[in-house]
């Protein structure tokens, strides 16, 4: 069976609003949420910057389904052992259901505490390290850590759960996808071209055959916007106004500020979405989409409806897209 999840942009709805948007989507047959963990909105016009860590165990207690962040990065402003005390109590509380997704952050979020900005390949380390010292602490055992870029007195987890915290890393280059395949225990990625998606695909699985593993047992989530609303000009002008980021072309890891977004959203043109964010108020487009994105090998897809109009569109993939996926 396929299983579609939502997306929960925490960056462009009240908390409250999206709990209610979460039971509706799981009522409507969406199995789980990863939840946007985010300190600035992209762009001043989505909104909000609720704390994930505290809206998941709210979540928690009103749904059914898997959650987990999409994603956390451990390395600037918050330290991995403050991550791992609490993924370990979210996944106490909610056995089963709670992973914990990472990755090497953004300027956006991180810049809160201020500090260097290091270049890709010291926050890859950086990543690796605080992936490292978080395993150690979640196997429960008393540690402590004397690593380049973090150090942790000896200190021990002791509200734990029966299972282990899997931890899913998002990637998108070769080395990071080898690494996350050798040592993580699944994969989150963004949307993209099929034939992108194919050699991510490739790279985690072969880090995880490299490590003696099967990447087959080996959750691979994806993370999708779409823009989907009555008509095609609502869904386009929903995507220009709440997700400019969408049709920007070029990496964001180093922009600053929401303010700085908006600023680059104004070069934004309907052409720019192609390929990366799917416009339409065809519901059997937004379906051969999905269909074709789990034919690659996606375990899940995550998908965030772009607009306003959430109900609507929870209601409308629920009853005409979600029950004709395979």
């Amino acid at each position: 069976m396929a299983k579609i999840g939502l997306s929960a942009a925490l960056e462009q709805f009240h908390p409250t609003e999206l709990i209610e948007h979460c039971k509706l989507a799981e009522n409507y047959g969406f199995e789980g949420v990863m939840a946007a963990d985010h300190f600035q909105p992209w762009v001043p016009a989505q909104g909000h910057n609720a704390y994930a860590y505290s809206w998941m165990g709210a979540l928690g207690m009103v749904t059914k389904g898997d959650f987990g962040p999409g994603v956390t990065c451990p390395s600037f402003r918050t330290h991995p052992a403050v991550i791992a005390n609490a993924a370990a109590t979210l996944a106490a509380m909610f056995p089963g259901r709670f992973w914990l997704g990472l990755g090497s952050g953004e300027l956006l979020n991180e810049n809160v505490v201020g500090g260097e900005w290091p270049e890709p390949l010291i926050r890859f380390e950086m990543l690796q390290e605080a992936t490292e010292l978080m395993q150690k602490l979640l196997s429960g055992k008393s540690i402590r850590y004397r690593g380049r870029y973090f150090q942790m007195n000896k200190v021990q987890l002791w509200t734990l759960p029966e299972q282990p915290v899997p931890i899913y890393v998002a990637a998108t280059g070769p080395q990071t996808l080898k690494w996350a395949g050798k040592t993580c225990d699944g994969l989150i990625t963004p949307g993209a071209s099929h034939d992108k998606l194919r050699g991510i695909i490739e790279n985690f699985d072969a880090g995880a055959k490299e490590a003696g593993k099967d990447p087959t047992k080996m959750p691979k989530l994806l993370q999708l916007h779409v823009s989907w609303a009555e008509t095609d000009e609502e869904a386009m002008q929903s995507a220009m106004v709440e997700w400019p980021n969408g049709g920007m072309n070029f990496p964001k890891q180093d922009v600053r500020s929401p303010e700085d977004f908006a600023a680059m959203a104004r070069l934004v043109r309907p052409e720019n979405f192609k390929g990366r964010v799917l416009i339409s108020s065809n519901l059997d487009e937004h379906r051969a989409h999905l269909q074709g994105l789990l034919d690659l090998g996606f375990d899940k897809i995550y998908v965030h409806n772009v607009g306003r109009n959430q109900e609507a569109w929870i209601r409308a993939f629920g009853e005409d897209v979600l029950p004709k996926l395979t």
